[in-house]
């Protein structure tokens, strides 16, 4: 998958919100303290197959936040 975003985190997915319709996935990006927040559809998700514990890419770019999972 190629993206327009420069700015590629590896991260681990600590936690899922999940609703109806949206979720919010807290990740902590690797070998630091640092946590940051994406919102995606809960159709997103489930299609990647993220769970609490993956390794995911952060992709920011502006204002979004992005996750991929290889």
């Amino acid at each position: 998958m190629k993206v327009g975003a420069r700015n590629k985190i590896e991260a681990e997915v600590t936690q899922i919100k999940k609703g109806d319709v949206m979720c919010a996935v807290k990740v902590k990006l690797l070998g630091t303290d640092i946590m940051m927040s994406s919102v995606m559809t809960t159709d997103s998700l489930d299609d990647m197959g993220v769970k609490v514990g993956d390794k995911v890419h952060v992709y920011a770019k502006a204002v979004n936040v992005l996750l991929g999972k290889d």
